[in-house]
């Protein structure tokens, strides 16, 4: 008997209508002769009842100070709600079902409220189900500490617990439904003629969902990538085949080598903000010394730029004013660029291929946007460009690789 892990996502169980669907994809799963494993997100989005962000805006509001601890105990009810419902639906459908949280499928965390990294999956619960023919119906995105504490596992977590009870129960396949018919080689709300991508390797969707797509979460495709277990990333209310996310891609029996092949898709970040720190009249202890500062408050620097003359990266646009105050504290002579967006082209053949940075910038530079700096790797490729300018960016880099054929 194959196992497989069946991930819905708040879309996915938001409403009757929806969670009928989903009901529909585990009995299709049933009748294939696989044994579903189902992990629950919370119902819906912020303003919704039992959304997590709803719960979050609720415990904030609530708290006079924050409390990580008690927060994750609180934003954790939107999953279980799920769970419960989820599992009488089932059930009301002929298959029985039981709902489990976090901590009683075996999901054992560290004790990072709000971000915690799982430790372990005790699975004794999970295989007793199994065994005697009840479907599990697992909370996503929590877990609980040695403890006993309720801890939540980031943005995006019901995704990391698909792929952690995958990898614990060796799992055929773990199937992540959402309201998408796959990944896209873009945005389909920037470009209208976005496809789906049949097939994709683990790095280069993990390259995609850490550079701005949203369609899966990178620590899920980091463990699926240790284990070996192939994600489908699926629409809950098409048929359609979705994207198979495995070791080795495969589009077809043939691979074209040309320029049509060289990309798998365009992802884009927003909310940068670009720092240049001048050297001059600068000694070298306080330039050394401040991207430790920086580092020691917490604030994450990408597409860093090291010259003689000066530094230059960007960071979250959140933490703009608390850098500009350090700065100014430390006396440095630097400029501030806001409002920036990060565009990335990623694609596995681009490794060692002559020109592709070329036709990037010939291509932005053809639409008269304007590029602030650059960082590649052997598959990925980052332009920095203003905000306004990355739905105009992102379309001509799309045309220009034929990225829609």
């Amino acid at each position: 008997m194959k196992i497989i892990v069946q991930k819905f996502g708040g879309t996915s169980v938001s409403t009757v209508e929806n969670r009928a669907k989903a009901v529909e994809k585990v009995a299709a799963a049933k009748a294939s002769g696989c044994f579903p494993v189902v992990v629950v997100s919370a119902m819906g989005r912020r303003g919704e009842a039992y959304a997590t962000d709803t719960l979050i805006d609720f415990a904030r509001n609530a708290f006079k100070e924050a409390n990580p601890r008690e927060l994750d105990l609180i934003i954790s009810c939107g999953e279980t709600i799920s769970s419960v419902i989820l599992a009488a639906e089932l059930r009301s459908r002929g298959m029985d079902a039981a709902a489990l949280t976090g901590a009683q499928a075996g999901i054992i965390t560290d004790n990072n409220y709000g971000n915690a990294g799982v430790l372990r999956v005790e699975t004794k619960n999970i295989y007793r189900l199994i065994e005697r023919g009840r479907i599990p119906v697992i909370t996503g995105f929590q877990g609980v500490t040695e403890y006993g504490d309720i801890t939540t596992l980031g943005r995006g977590g019901s995704d990391i617990t698909a792929a952690v009870i995958g990898e614990a129960i060796n799992a055929h396949l773990v199937e992540i439904y959402t309201d998408v018919d796959g990944v896209m080689t873009a945005d389909p709300r920037v470009v209208p003629n976005a496809r789906v991508i049949k097939s994709v390797d683990y790095s280069e969707v993990f390259q995609m969902a850490d550079y701005g797509a949203k369609v899966v979460h990178p620590r899920a495709v980091e463990i699926a990538m240790r284990s070996g277990v192939p994600i489908v990333i699926k629409n809950t209310f098409s048929d359609s085949p979705g994207t198979l996310i495995t070791e080795i891609r495969r589009e077809s029996d043939t691979i074209d080598m040309g320029s049509q092949g060289l990309l798998t898709g365009i992802a884009h970040l927003h909310d940068r903000t670009q720092i240049v720190i001048n050297h001059q009249n600068c000694s070298d202890s306080m330039q050394d010394g401040i991207l430790e500062k920086l580092a020691e408050m917490g604030v994450s620097i990408d597409l860093i730029n090291i010259f003689t003359d000066k530094k230059v990266f960007t960071i979250d646009e959140k933490d703009t004013e608390r850098v500009k105050a350090l700065l100014e504290k430390e006396q440095l002579q630097f400029e501030i660029n806001s409002n920036c967006s990060k565009v990335t082209v990623i694609g596995s053949r681009i490794r060692g291929v002559p020109g592709v940075m070329a036709r990037i910038y010939r291509t932005l530079s053809a639409k008269g946007i304007k590029v602030f700096q650059t960082a590649d790797s052997y598959t990925t490729i980052s332009v920095l460009i203003k905000t306004e300018d990355t739905e105009k960016a992102v379309m001509a880099l799309h045309d220009e690789f034929k990225l829609s054929r």
